[in-house]
């Protein structure tokens, strides 16, 4: 093995990262500084710092990435209007911003490797590599599982018990999860068969909400303004951005929102199923891409709607840092100037309902659209009609011997 002196490991104190510090100091005779990265996964962050010194490292940085996570990473995406599949992208997002600090804090450190613990079979490993690349090209890069004789979740629960480092799931809660202020995800278990059903109902499965038939009977009204794409406030309540994701994923849970069952095509060639949790997350793309019906024109909404597609892709791939992802944010940020204005959505039994929209920039017109009287004049139609039906009404005269040469 390469020899390493000193070594910065992302840590979030699961099975995976927590096995991994005893394993580098093993193998490879390294320092280990852990960086814990705050993304909203809330009391996760609780204990890391013993439980990191304790197995070995010899400092653990936690840091606050909350607001630039969901102010440059969330909201562009979202007004993008990205969805890979219908996932939307709760974990893809989520590591160029992590990985990015952890550069930060290895050149600070003057660390000559950095370790993560993605799987080779999964994604993250290449989204964490890929923005590393970016900013550091030269570093080494460490991945255990792609180098260790573990082979599953359950010889890595053996490596940390004959460690004594304490774990919170056992061989019965064993899910591969992952979780941030935009979603929650399951993976693992009874869920790599499709045909089985999620445990929606079981107790401890869901953590940001509950099934749709354990949701009030009673509809929840709630009111989303905009401006120029971003979320300002809910309900009247100015906030910023992070916030207003906390009072969604509060209120879209209570309802059954944001539940996702998913066999996904992994960027590495295989399919995989996943379960993903993303109550407030739902909430604001339907919200968001309800008031863009009123404010885009036609054209620009085709056209934003198929770049969404690739944008999708590149985040999912890990080309955050990348120029073409940087040019489709540009064009997204020229399409926003507009969409500016409040959306009601009624929330019942995991549905979102539209239940108003409203724009100072609306390109809807009541009187034009009316089925009542307007300064409409229908006989233009005709005129358009002739001209647009033209080549249908050439090519039929040429195909019956009627077109006059």
């Amino acid at each position: 093995m390469k020899q390493i002196k000193k070594c910065v490991l992302a840590y979030s104190g699961g099975l995976d990262t927590s096995i991994i510090i005893p394993w580098l100091k093993e193998n490879y005779g390294c320092e280990v500084i852990a960086v814990a990265a705050n993304v909203g996964q809330g009391e996760e962050l609780d204990g890391l710092h013993e439980k990191a010194i304790t197995t070995g490292a010899s400092k653990l940085y936690i840091e606050d990435l909350t607001d630039e996570f969901v102010d440059d990473y969330i909201i562009p995406t979202m007004m993008a209007g990205a969805k890979y599949e219908g996932y939307l992208l709760g974990t893809s997002f989520a590591r160029p911003v992590i990985a990015k600090r952890m550069v930060e804090i290895a050149l600070k450190e003057g660390a000559d490797a950095i370790a993560h613990g993605c799987t080779g079979k999964g994604n993250d490993q290449v989204r964490f590599e890929l923005t590393i690349k970016a900013f550091a090209p030269q570093m080494t890069i460490i991945a255990p599982w792609r180098e260790w004789d573990i082979k599953s979740r359950d010889e890595e629960i053996e490596y940390a018990e004959e460690k004594n480092i304490p774990l919170k799931i056992n061989r019965e809660t064993n899910y591969s999860k992952d979780k941030n202020l935009w979603h929650l995800s399951h993976e693992g278990m009874e869920l790599e068969d499709p045909g089985n059903e999620p445990s929606y109902n079981k107790e401890g499965f869901l953590e940001l909400g509950v099934s749709p038939e354990m949701a009030p009977d009673k509809p929840t009204y709630v009111e989303i303004e905009f401006k120029k794409g971003v979320p300002v406030s809910v309900d009247g309540v100015l906030m910023k951005a992070s916030d207003i994701k906390r009072t969604l994923n509060q209120i879209g849970g209570e309802n059954g929102i944001g539940l996702l069952d998913l066999v996904e095509n992994r960027l590495v060639g295989m399919k995989s199923r996943g379960v993903y949790e993303t109550p407030g997350g739902t909430i604001l793309y339907h919200a968001h891409e309800v008031l863009e019906t009123i404010t885009l024109d036609k054209e620009t909404s085709r056209m934003k709607s198929k770049l969404a597609i690739t944008f999708a892709d590149l985040v999912y791939n890990g080309q955050w840092f990348t120029p073409l992802r940087e040019a489709l944010s540009a064009f997204v940020s020229e399409t926003q100037k507009n969409v500016s204005g409040k959306v009601r959505l009624k929330l019942y039994k995991g549905n979102i309902i539209n239940a108003g929209v409203w724009s100072k920039n609306s390109l809807y017109s009541e009187d034009i659209a009316t089925f009542g009287e307007s300064d409409y004049n229908q006989k233009d139609a005709e005129g358009f009609i002739n001209l647009f039906g033209l080549p249908i009404q050439v090519k039929a005269l040429l195909d019956q011997g009627l077109l006059k040469k």
